[in-house]
C-alpha cells in the first residue's frame, strides 16, 4: 500500500510513518516546505493545493496535521489558528481526493474533546457532541473531512501515553525527580490510548472495511489519581505533591486547564472492539510500566 500521511513529523505521524515502512508500505509525506527527500510532496493549504501528482498515485490518505493544543497560551488567536490549521489541511486533502482515483481510503485526524467534558458517565461513538470549544473544533474538523468522496473514518483520539511526548510530555521530568502529582482532587477522568496501540488502530483502520468514527481510546479509562498513582510506580517515586494548576493556568491560560487538562472524559473504544481490533494496553498500570522501563 502506498499512504500518503500529512503531520508526519508530529508524534503520532513520525511514529505512524515508522510502523508502515516496516510493515512494508511505502509512505509519501505531505509537507508545507520544500522537498527535501524523495519521499515528500508540497502541500500548500492557503492554496488548498499539493503539487503534482497530487494524491492521484497513493491507495490512501492519512491526515493528522493541526497545531498542538498545548502548544501556547490560549488566547483568542491561538484558538482560532487551532481551528483553521486544522481545516485548512483538511480541505486542501479532501479537494485533492476523487471518486473514481486510485485513493479509496481517508483517515482523518479528530480527538475525544468531541464529546465536550462527560463526567462520571461514559460515552461511546454514538453519544453527541459537547458545546464547548474543542468540541467545536473537533465537530468542524469532522465536517471538513466528511466532505471527501471516498470512504472516510475520524480517529477520535485520546491522551497518548509514550514518553516521547503526548500527554506524559512535560509532566515526566517532575515524575522522575518525585515532584509528580495529581491534578486537584484527582477525580476527573483521563481516556488513554498507549502510542503503539494508536499507531495499529490507525494501520487496522487503512486495511478494513469500516467507515465513520472511531474511539482510539484503550478500553479502560483511568481517573487522574490512578493515572498519578501508576506513573509514580512505574518510575519508583513518591507522587504526594499537588500538580501546580496555577503555573499551568499562568503558561496556557485558565481556558486550558478548566477545558483540556480538568475535563473528564470517560469514553470507550466500542466500534473498535466491536470490530475485531485486539489492543495490546488495556490497563494503566502495566502499560506505564511497560513504557517507561529504563
Amino acid at each position: 500500500m502506498r499512504v500518503a500521511i500529512t503531520g508526519s513529523t508530529g508524534l503520532i505521524g513520525s511514529a505512524l510513518v515508522q510502523a508502515l515502512r516496516w510493515g512494508g508500505d511505502e509512505v509519501v509525506r505531505l509537507v508545507r516546505h520544500e522537498p527535501r527527500s524523495s519521499d515528500e510532496r508540497q502541500i500548500f493549504p492557503d492554496e488548498r493545493r499539493i503539487a503534482d501528482p497530487g494524491l492521484s498515485d497513493v491507495d490512501a490518505v492519512v491526515n493528522l496535521a493541526g497545531s498542538s493544543i498545548a502548544g501556547g497560551r490560549w488566547t483568542q488567536q491561538y484558538k482560532r489558528d487551532m481551528l483553521a490549521s486544522r481545516i485548512s489541511m483538511t480541505e486542501t486533502v479532501v479537494a485533492a481526493l476523487a471518486e473514481d482515483g486510485r485513493c479509496q481510503r481517508f483517515v482523518s485526524g479528530s480527538a475525544i474533546g468531541y464529546y465536550g467534558p462527560t463526567g462520571d458517565h461514559a460515552v461511546d461513538e454514538s453519544a453527541p457532541a459537547g458545546d464547548d470549544f474543542l468540541a467545536n473544533v473537533v465537530v468542524a474538523w469532522e465536517k471538513a473531512a466528511s466532505a471527501a468522496p471516498v470512504p472516510t473514518v475520524f480517529v477520535r483520539t485520546g491522551h497518548v501515553m509514550t514518553p516521547r511526548g503526548g500527554y506524559i510530555g512535560a509532566q515526566l521530568l517532575p515524575f522522575k525527580l518525585g515532584l509528580g502529582g495529581q491534578v486537584r482532587d484527582g477525580r476527573h477522568w483521563v481516556s488513554w490510548i498507549s502510542l503503539d496501540d494508536e499507531v495499529a488502530a490507525i494501520r487496522w483502520l487503512l486495511t478494513n472495511e469500516v467507515t465513520g468514527a472511531f474511539n482510539l481510546t484503550a478500553p479502560h479509562p483511568v481517573t487522574n489519581a490512578r493515572w498519578t498513582k501508576a506513573m509514580g510506580a512505574a518510575l519508583h517515586r513518591p507522587t504526594v505533591i499537588p500538580f501546580p494548576v496555577p503555573v499551568a493556568a499562568a503558561l496556557f491560560g485558565s481556558d486550558f486547564v478548566e477545558e483540556a487538562m480538568l475535563s473528564s472524559q470517560w469514553v470507550l473504544p466500542n466500534r473498535l472492539e466491536d470490530a475485531g481490533f485486539e489492543f495490546r494496553d488495556n490497563e494503566i498500570e502495566a502499560a506505564l510500566a511497560r513504557l517507561l522501563q529504563d
